[in-house]
């Protein structure tokens, strides 16, 4: 069960604020929020699976010292990309088919090397498991998903940047040094971990130096609901 509740955990936190729950806030503004829902969980579950899938095949293919040592590196690497965060670049307006199959083909093809996809995959290699590693994530996707719903359609308002960001990015940046920490040759542990500390301060740094301090406009507008 350890893989099912940390897959789920990760996937809620990394979704918060990313490009594919701001894809269903944005169709939750046009379409009902149960179409919007059932699409989102037929396409996280055709993608997680795949994902599930590659990384249990890279699992037991390649050397599980490699696969340990870069699945810590990504999941620092995912705690910078949360702390970055994402933005809508007209995904949401790309499809026009039925409100079912426009936010199912949408967001299928938005999650392809997304965060979350990246993550799981990273997930099935840690704990060489594909349905709990796949149920799990794409569970956490449905209630980030909801939550970003409910937040954007009902109370017409975006995600805030914010305590939640800041704490999936920390809890995936410590998950990946403690990884490191078991993984690496104990000559080695503490350089590597201090270079870590190190590039998360320059990204942070690089990421926030020139950012306009605005607030998020709302993702919802005059936009009419379909069935």
């Amino acid at each position: 069960m350890t893989a099912f509740w940390t897959s789920l955990i990760f996937v809620v936190l990394a979704e918060m604020g990313d490009k594919t729950q701001l894809l269903a806030m944005a169709f939750a503004c046009r379409f009902r929020w149960q179409t919007v829902m059932w699409g989102v969980f037929v396409a996280t579950a055709a993608n997680h699976l795949l994902a599930a899938a590659f990384g249990n095949y890279l699992a037991v293919t390649v050397s599980m010292d490699y696969i340990k040592t870069a699945a810590a590196a990504s999941f620092i690497i995912f705690g910078i990309w949360t702390i970055r965060g994402d933005t809508l670049h007209g995904e949401d307006k790309r499809f026009s088919f039925s409100p079912f199959w426009t936010v199912t083909t949408a967001f299928f093809i938005a999650e392809m090397g997304d965060k979350t996809q990246l993550a799981t995959i990273a997930l099935a290699v840690k704990y060489n498991s594909v349905l709990r590693v796949w149920i799990g994530t794409t569970l956490g996707m449905l209630v980030s998903n909801a939550a970003g719903i409910f937040a954007g359609a009902v109370m017409g308002k975006s995600v805030r940047e914010g305590f939640i960001k800041w704490f999936a990015a920390l809890t995936f940046i410590a998950f990946g040094v403690f990884g490191l920490y078991e993984t690496l040759p104990e000559n080695s542990r503490y350089h590597i971990i201090g270079g870590v500390f190190l590039l998360v301060m320059i990204s942070y740094w690089v990421l926030y130096r020139n950012r306009a301090k605005t607030g998020k406009a709302p993702l919802c507008g005059e936009e009419k609901f379909r069935d």
